[in-house]
C-alpha cells in the first residue's frame, strides 16, 4: 500500500516533467482567460498549420511546443480499441436498466479509467489513436427498425429514454469541474442516421417533418441542454443536404435554434462521401470548403488538407477557418491538453482503477438490471438443493463476442454464460457442455443430445452475434452490410430448440437464454421454452449475472427498451424513414413483447395515485404520486413507466408516449411511495404553421404501466 500511494504522489510531478515548459507564449498560460489564450494561439498559426489542427489526426506543431494529438477515441460502453479497459454492458443493454443513475455512475468509472489509461500512454510516449481524451460517444440515433446492425449502440426506440440516459452518461464523462472537461462526449450521428448500411453514404432521408422534430431530433437538443461538448455529424444526406455540409442542420438548428456551443466532427470520411458519392460537388477541394463553411470543426478523414487550397480557389474565407478553429481549440484547452498534468483534477488518478474490483462490481450491477425476463412458467429461479445434472448447450454459450457487443475494449475478467453457470451451479451439481449447432449453420453429428437424457435443466444459450448484426464490414457472417433481412431467430437454432423440447420430459425444464442487441422474433420458440431470458451483450460480467439469475441470487428487472415483433412481416420497409406503424408509439398492431416489458420473480402492484391538481399550464410540472407494493415473496425493483397520450388523438398521433420512470427497489410484502414530476413540455408536438414547438390545449390522459401494453392506472387532466 506504501509503495501505490507514493506512486500516486508522484504521478502528478512525473507527468508534468514530461510536458513541463517555460510559457513562452500567452496561449501557454493556464491563468489567462479561454478567450485570452484561444486568440493568440490562432494569430501564430500559419494557414496551412490551421488546417492541420482542424484533422482528427493533428500533427505536432514544434515551432510553439504544441504536441500532436489523436482526437479519435471511443467509450461506447467502456473505453474502447485501447486495450485493458472495464466492459459494460452494450448501450442497448444499459438502456433496459431504465436507470439513470446507474448510466451516470458507468459513465463516471469510464472516464476514471479514460484519464488513468491517457496518462499511462502519455508517459510512455504514446500518442495513437485511442489514447485520447476525446471519445465519440454516445450513440443516440433512434432505434425505429429492428433490422438496423448498428442499433445495438443505440438506448433504443424511444425520444425520452434516449434523451435522458444519453444526458446521464454526458454528464458522467465530462464531470463537472468548472474549468477543465474530464473527458469530451459526442451526440452521434445527427441526424436520421439508423440504416441500412449498404447505402449510408448515399442515401438520402426525407422524414415527414413532424417524423423528424419528434423522434429523430428530441435526444440530440437534450444533450445539447445537457453540454454535450461535441456532436457528429451523419455519413448520409437528410432533405438532399449532405447532413456535413448542411447549414440548416448545423448552423440553423444545431447552433442557432439550439445555442449549441461545442465542436462539430465529421463521421469518419464523410466528406469523401459529398463529392464521391451524394456528389454534391465537384471535387474534394469544394466538398471541405462546404463543410468548413456549414460549420463543420474537425475533419475525421484527409480532406481539411485542402482548406488552403478553397482559401486560395475562393471557395472559403480564412475568417471561416479561424472561427471554426477556436470552436476546436476550446475544447483541446478545456480538456487541459495543452497544460502542465497537474493542473487538472484527475492528474493523482492511479493506473490501478482500471478494471479495478469496485468498477467490475459496477459491471455486474448492470448487466444483473439489464437481463430481460421474457418468459418464466414455473421453470425459474433453479433450486439448487434439487438440481443435480444441467446441459448447457447452444452456440453462444462459450462465445466471447455475446459479452462485448462492438466498440469494446477487452478485459481479463471476461466470464462466459457457460463460465458463470458452472460457477454458481457450485461443487455438488453436475453440469455438462454441448455445443449443439454452431453460428455458421453447419449441422454436427455429434450435437451432445444425448446429454439431456439425465439432466434436471437444460440451459439452450442460442441468439445473434456481433457476427451476424454490426457496423458496416464488421458483421463478418452478414453478407447484407451488418444489418439483418429477418429478425426472426436464425433457422438451424429453432431447430436445434425443436429436437430438444422433444427429447425433453415433462419434469425437465428447457431455459432459452438469449443474446443479441435488437429485436429479435422469438416465434415458435416462445412456445416451447419453459422460460426465456434475454441477455443482450451483457459484457465482461455477463456470464455471473444471467447465473445469478437462473439461480435467483438476483430478481430480474430489465425491461425492453425496443418493441419485440412477431415477425419481419410486421415491419415497414426499412429504407422508409417514415414513423408510421414503428416502435410502440405507432406500432398498430400486436407486439410479440411490448415496450417496458419484463418480468419478476415476484409481483407489484400499483395503487393510489394521486395528482396535485387536473388542470395545468404551459410552463408547469406535473406532480404525481402512487403507491407500489410488492405482493410476492421475494424483494424486487420495479421500473414504474408513465405514458401520455391525447385524449381526442388523430390517427396519426402517437398512441402513446413515455413521459417519465422511475426505478424502485421494495423489499417483499412492502410498500413504496412514487413521486414523479413531469414537465408540460414533455406532451409538446411540433406546429408545423408556427414553426414551434407547443403543448396542445385539451384533456391527456396519463398511464401508469409496468409496460407499454400493461397499464394499470390512469387519470384524465387537461392542458390550459
Amino acid at each position: 500500500m506504501r509503495i501505490r500511494l507514493f506512486f500516486i504522489a508522484l504521478l502528478p510531478l512525473t507527468l508534468t516533467s514530461l510536458f513541463a515548459q517555460q510559457a513562452k507564449f500567452p496561449f501557454q498560460n493556464p491563468d489567462l482567460s479561454l478567450d485570452q489564450r484561444i486568440d493568440d494561439l490562432i494569430g501564430r498559426l500559419t494557414l496551412e498549420e490551421k488546417a492541420q489542427m482542424m484533422l482528427y489526426n493533428s500533427p505536432a506543431i514544434e515551432r510553439l511546443g504544441i504536441p500532436a494529438y489523436n482526437w479519435w477515441n471511443e467509450c461506447l460502453h467502456g473505453v474502447g480499441r485501447a486495450g485493458k479497459a472495464t466492459v459494460f454492458p452494450q448501450a442497448i443493454g444499459m438502456a433496459a436498466t431504465f436507470d439513470e443513475n446507474l448510466i451516470f455512475q458507468v459513465a463516471t468509472a469510464i472516464s476514471d479509467e479514460a484519464r488513468a489509461k491517457h496518462y499511462a500512454a502519455l508517459r510512455k510516449g504514446n500518442r495513437q489513436q485511442y489514447t485520447g481524451l476525446t471519445f465519440w460517444t454516445p450513440n443516440i440515433n433512434i432505434f425505429r427498425d429492428p433490422r438496423w446492425g448498428r442499433g445495438q449502440e443505440t438506448y433504443g426506440e424511444d425520444p425520452l429514454l434516449t434523451g435522458r440516459l444519453g444526458s446521464a452518461f454526458v454528464h458522467g464523462l465530462q464531470g463537472n469541474d468548472p474549468k477543465y472537461l474530464k473527458a469530451s462526449a459526442c451526440a452521434k450521428h445527427y441526424v436520421v442516421h439508423s440504416g441500412p448500411e449498404k447505402t449510408r453514404h448515399e442515401f438520402n432521408a426525407i422524414p415527414a417533418e413532424i417524423d423528424f422534430r419528434e423522434t429523430y431530433l428530441p435526444a440530440f437538443k437534450a444533450l445539447v441542454d445537457a453540454g454535450v461538448e461535441s456532436v457528429m455529424c451523419a455519413y448520409n444526406r437528410t432533405y438532399d443536404k449532405p447532413c456535413c455540409g448542411s447549414d440548416y442542420l448545423l448552423t440553423e438548428i444545431l447552433r442557432q435554434e439550439w445555442g449549441f456551443q461545442g465542436h462539430i466532427v465529421s463521421d469518419c470520411w464523410a466528406l469523401d462521401d459529398i463529392w464521391q458519392r451524394h456528389k454534391v460537388t465537384e471535387d474534394k477541394v469544394q466538398a471541405a470548403a462546404m463543410a468548413a463553411n456549414a460549420g463543420v470543426n474537425l475533419n475525421c478523414g484527409y480532406l481539411y488538407k485542402y482548406l488552403p487550397e478553397a482559401v486560395e480557389k475562393g471557395y472559403l474565407k480564412e475568417k471561416t477557418i479561424d472561427e471554426d478553429l477556436k470552436v476546436l481549440l476550446r475544447t483541446r484547452f478545456r480538456l487541459g491538453l495543452l497544460d502542465p498534468v497537474d493542473r487538472t483534477p484527475w492528474a493523482g488518478l492511479s493506473e490501478d482503477i482500471v478494471n479495478n474490483k469496485a468498477h467490475r462490481d459496477l459491471a455486474y450491477v448492470v448487466a444483473s438490471k439489464s437481463v430481460v425476463l421474457l418468459k418464466n412458467e414455473n421453470a425459474l429461479p433453479l433450486d439448487k438443493g434439487k438440481t443435480h445434472n444441467i446441459l448447457v448447450t447452444g452456440p453462444v454459450a462459450t462465445d466471447f463476442g455475446v459479452l462485448v457487443g462492438n466498440y469494446n475494449g477487452y478485459s481479463g475478467n471476461m466470464v462466459t454464460l457457460f463460465e458463470g453457470i458452472v460457477d454458481r451451479a457450485g461443487p455438488g451439481t453436475i453440469v455438462n457442455y454441448a455445443e449443439g449447432y454452431p453460428l455458421d449453420g453447419q449441422a454436427r453429428i455429434h450435437d451432445g443430445m444425448w446429454m439431456t437424457n439425465n439432466a434436471d435443466a437444460v440451459i439452450a444459450c442460442v441468439g445473434i452475434t456481433p457476427l451476424f448484426e454490426g457496423e458496416e464490414g464488421d458483421a463478418l457472417l452478414n453478407p447484407n452490410g451488418g444489418d439483418r433481412k429477418k429478425i426472426e431467430l436464425p433457422a438451424n437454432q429453432i431447430e436445434y430448440i425443436r429436437r430438444l423440447k422433444k427429447k425433453l420430459k415433462n419434469d425437465q425444464k428447457l431455459i432459452v437464454v438469449v443474446t443479441g442487441g435488437s429485436a429479435i422474433a422469438l416465434g415458435e420458440v416462445t412456445d416451447l421454452a419453459d422460460a426465456i431470458l434475454f441477455a443482450w451483450y451483457p459484457g465482461e460480467q455477463g456470464g455471473n449475472a444471467v447465473a445469478d439469475i437462473i439461480f435467483g441470487n438476483i430478481n430480474p428487472s430489465g425491461k425492453l427498451p425496443v418493441t419485440f415483433y412477431q415477425s419481419t412481416d410486421d415491419l415497414p420497409p426499412f429504407e422508409d424513414y417514415s414513423m408510421k406503424n414503428r416502435t410502440y408509439r405507432f406500432f398498430r398492431g400486436r407486439p410479440l413483447y411490448p415496450f417496458g416489458y419484463g418480468l419478476s420473480y415476484t409481483s407489484f402492484a400499483f395503487s393510489d395515485l394521486k395528482i396535485a391538481k387536473n388542470s395545468w399550464k404551459q410552463d408547469d410540472v406535473i406532480s404525481l404520486t402512487l403507491k407500489v407494493s410488492n405482493t410476492g415473496n421475494k424483494d424486487g425493483e420495479e421500473v414504474v413507466q408513465v405514458y401520455v397520450r391525447k385524449a381526442d388523438a388523430r390517427p396519426d398521433d402517437p398512441i402513446r408516449s413515455l413521459a417519465g420512470f422511475k426505478r424502485i427497489f421494495i423489499k417483499k410484502g412492502e410498500t413504496g411511495i412514487v413521486e414523479l414530476e413531469i414537465p408540460v413540455s414533455t406532451f409538446a408536438r411540433w406546429n408545423i404553421e408556427n414553426q414551434k414547438y407547443e403543448t396542445p390545449f385539451g384533456e391527456y390522459m396519463l398511464e401508469i404501466g409496468r409496460s407499454a401494453g400493461n397499464i394499470l392506472l390512469k387519470e384524465k387532466l387537461r392542458i390550459e
